[in-house]
């Protein structure tokens, strides 16, 4: 089946990037800051929610106060920078994407991850080319996805969304493609766990081969 005016919108963190590690040391920092026990990835992916203070009322039992918001958010955008630079791509993400658009689909990045720190991340992994667009947040931290999909699927000039699939690791990637209408599989690779992840009540997969598959299948299905 060909791919041709078929396009992915990729999550960056948890997904493309395997930065597991340095997620859970900035994340187990910024809680030491309010005293509170450091988790396992288990449990982090049993519990992680956006927006991420809703995420720290799950462990608080309240929501951290603004100050002890600004705090930790500082804390764990630090100790992230001091770890990712050892983190790489997911298994086999470069050649899913030399395949995808070597199959004439096209493909860009939408993270939540700050856009200035994020152009120069994707592009020392050499696979910027790789992309028609490539969006981090300008915003503040914190919020959710579906706005900036939003502004996202309308640069994608030409791309209507019913030809648009979102590959991410969090139920907020479905949440921000319903939004826009359209299709979302979601990857067991980053911050949920599989049965959170399959709350969000679509596609559930292990591996971004699987994810790319799906993705090809639902657009040459017309759904």
């Amino acid at each position: 089946m060909g791919k041709h005016g078929a396009h992915i919108v990729w999550d960056w963190n948890g997904t493309l990037f395997h930065d597991t590690e340095a997620v859970m040391a900035a994340t187990n920092a910024a809680f030491a800051e309010i005293g509170l026990e450091p988790i396992t990835l288990e449990r982090y992916r049993e519990l992680y929610c956006v927006p991420i203070p809703r995420f720290y009322e799950r462990l608080m039992g309240r929501l951290p106060t603004p100050a002890e918001w600004d705090h930790m958010d500082l804390v764990f955008q630090r100790h992230y920078r001091d770890h990712a630079p050892r983190c790489g791509l997911a298994d086999g993400a470069e050649g899913l994407l030399e395949g995808w658009q070597g199959a004439g689909g096209t493909q860009s990045i939408l993270s939540m991850y700050g856009h200035d720190e994020l152009v120069p991340l994707v592009r020392g992994f050499g696979i910027e080319p790789r992309f028609v667009r490539v969006d981090g947040r300008t915003g503040p931290s914190g919020g959710s996805k579906a706005e900036h999909m939003a502004r996202h699927v309308a640069g994608l000039e030409g791309i209507p969304a019913l030809r648009t699939v979102v590959i991410g690791d969090a139920v907020d990637d479905a949440v921000a493609a319903a939004h826009v209408g359209a299709h979302a599989v979601l990857y067991t690779g980053g911050s949920h766990s599989r049965s959170s992840l399959a709350e969000a009540g679509v596609t559930v997969v292990d591996s971004l081969a699987e994810a790319v598959a799906e993705a090809g299948r639902l657009v040459g299905a017309g759904r």
